[in-house]
């Protein structure tokens, strides 16, 4: 095992640790289950002092890229990617109009997903998406949980669409989608019409994929998000035209 080390001034010591792991993991020479080197030979070899090595070790810990060991030393583990959803649900939900940002990264996310589904998704990915699907219908007047039916439905496609990529930046952003579904779907529920577009789209939309076609997929995809988008304007205007002259925005 051989590294570089950096001049101090450069870099701190636990932006060297942090650098180091990221590498060795890069590179092939550090894998999962593997010991890294007892603290006293790492700490020299990096150029740190043993006292900022064990914090940055259980900084490291914290966020599940290591596991200390008494008796054993410091194991290389594999992050669980869904601790992501509490960083970013933390991370983002103090920003102004972080519902609709996140609506532009989910979009984004299920339009390739979409594509890569159409080639890749297996059976029983075709087979949960249709369950969703199910319970769409089953929800379809019940604003909670026809939103978490209508989350799970787009959430199978970007597992249908076998890049664990996607899927973990989409699971990471999962807290403030469902908490989107919800509030969108109690916005439309007094539209007229709103039940035969949640279920007729979605039902073309899995027809699309078990029929292989990505461009017919993403084609529907385009126009669901476009009339859900239409849907909740209607649903705006409506409260809007429900209050009295004298509290209607000007």
């Amino acid at each position: 095992m051989s590294i570089t080390r950096e001049a101090p001034e450069q870099t701190s010591g636990y932006d060297r640790i942090v650098g180091f792991l990221r590498e060795q993991l890069l590179s092939g020479e550090l894998k999962t289950g593997d010991i890294l080197l007892p603290e006293r030979e790492l700490a020299v070899r990096l150029g740190v002092s043993r006292p900022v090595l064990r914090e940055a070790l259980r900084a490291l810990a914290m966020i599940g890229a290591v596991e200390i060991r008494h008796g054993v030393g410091t194991v290389v583990r594999k992050p669980d990617v869904s601790t992501l959803g509490d960083f970013f649900t933390f991370a983002l939900a103090q920003q102004a109009d972080v519902i609709d940002d996140i609506m532009e990264a989910r979009v984004a996310i299920e339009h390739h997903a979409i594509r890569l589904a159409c080639d890749r998704a297996t059976q029983n990915d075709l087979d949960r998406i249709a369950q969703c699907l199910t319970q769409i219908v089953e929800t379809i007047n019940d604003p909670e949980a026809g939103g978490q039916a209508d989350f799970d439905f787009h959430e199978a496609i970007v597992r249908a669409a076998r890049s664990p990529t996607l899927t973990s930046l989409y699971t990471s952003i999962a807290t403030l989608m469902r908490r989107s579904h919800l509030d969108r779907r109690k916005q439309i529920t007094s539209v007229d019409g709103f039940e035969s577009f949640l279920v007729d789209h979605h039902r073309l939309i899995y027809e699309a994929i078990v029929q292989r076609d990505p461009a017919k997929a993403d084609d529907l995809l385009r126009r669901h998000f476009q009339i859900g988008g239409e849907f909740r304007r209607r649903a705006a205007d409506a409260q809007i035209s429900a209050l009295p002259s004298f509290n209607r925005p000007v």
